[in-house]
């Protein structure tokens, strides 16, 4: 929870029952300049909007730079008049979610702000629009410009390379994208792929049938798909292998055509896998390549493919490539200050060391 929620909390829990006005607030701010005022029709919504305790509107106070005070149905914003401007496009977009069914937490505010904060000045704060994807399970949205580039290329490209740091949702929302697919019909299997590096990939050494054999190193994976599909349709898919794990080790000979296919950690794929890799893709199929150049787990001495597969392949049709960044990290605010520490101490120890 951020400060300024945890004093909203505070605050309420002294006195103001759990109500939105908040007049001592608006004391502070009622000088200068007109506010920007927000209104709503529906104070069911409004609630949801708002967040337990505000936390919700904590969150745009403390990225955007403004002040807010709440009367009724109506939202009082004071600050630049920019931040004003994509204050109250962030709460108009947020409120219309809501009203169509869609629930809004602080990473929804957070990916809305995204959105908004890449408008030039003077443009309309209205336009960002973010992408979607819908399954049968849930609404996935996109939470920063780069990932609704990414599902935007993914809908027009039949080859899609995303690169980038942990977090950025490259992995999570290919299994998604793939999982509505195979749900409306878009294709007819889903092929997941991943290096199973830490085994060297002599997978006939390991115990166990081949799904326990790979398990360990596709659990990401996992993750994403029950998180978007009920589990009784991955466990049937699973079993009938219309969702199908298929280790990289394995591919070699295969054409796969009619499916989505998800190759994950691509950076610990080398020159040759990754020209194999590649060349299994068939008829009506669509590829997604994803991966960190910077975390290469191979042995020392073998080189990485990703990169120079990108450079390659950047001048065909229908071959995109989408650049995640640090600034498209989208997992909660305590994992990227994590981050940021330990970035902190190894940029002291390299420039001592």
């Amino acid at each position: 929870m951020t400060s300024k929620a945890s004093e909203r909390k505070s605050a309420l829990a002294r006195g103001r029952g759990g109500a939105p006005n908040r007049p001592a607030a608006a004391a502070t701010i009622n000088g200068g300049a007109e506010p920007t005022v927000v209104f709503f029709d529906d104070p069911r919504i409004v609630r949801d909007l708002l967040g337990d305790y505000d936390a919700n509107l904590a969150v745009l106070e403390d990225r955007l730079g403004v002040q807010a005070v709440v009367n009724g149905n109506a939202v009082s914003l004071r600050g630049p008049e920019d931040a004003c401007e994509a204050a109250k496009a962030v709460l108009e977009q947020l409120y219309a979610r809501l009203a169509q069914g869609e629930p809004i937490g602080i990473g929804e505010v957070v990916g809305a702000i995204h959105h908004t904060r890449t408008l030039e000045p003077g443009e309309d704060a209205s336009l960002p629009e973010a992408q979607q994807i819908r399954t049968r399970k849930r609404l996935i949205t996109a939470r920063t410009p780069m990932q609704s580039a990414y599902l935007t290329a993914l809908q027009k490209n039949d080859l899609v390379f995303a690169t980038g740091p942990a977090g950025t949702g490259k992995t999570y929302l290919a299994v998604a994208f793939a999982a509505a697919c195979l749900e409306s019909g878009r294709c007819d299997r889903l092929i997941l792929s991943r290096p199973a590096v830490e085994a060297g990939e002599r997978l006939g050494f390991l115990p166990g049938d081949m799904r326990e054999k790979v398990d360990p190193y596709l659990r990401p994976l996992y993750d994403a798909l029950y998180d978007t599909l009920p589990p009784e349709r991955v466990e049937r898919g699973l079993a009938t292998d219309v969702i199908e794990i298929a280790p990289l080790a394995f591919m070699r000979g295969r054409t796969l055509a009619h499916a989505i296919v998800i190759l994950d950690e691509a950076q610990n794929c080398t020159p040759v896998q990754l020209k194999m890799f590649l060349t299994r893709l068939g008829e009506e199929s669509k590829m997604i390549v994803t991966g960190d150049p910077t975390q290469v787990d191979l042995p020392q001495g073998k080189d990485s493919g990703l990169v120079e597969a990108i450079d390659i392949l950047s001048g065909i049709d229908e071959v995109a490539h989408i650049p995640f960044t640090r600034r498209d990290v989208v997992r909660r605010e305590l994992v990227g200050k994590i981050v940021d520490a330990y970035e902190a101490v190894e940029g002291r120890d390299k420039r001592h060391g």
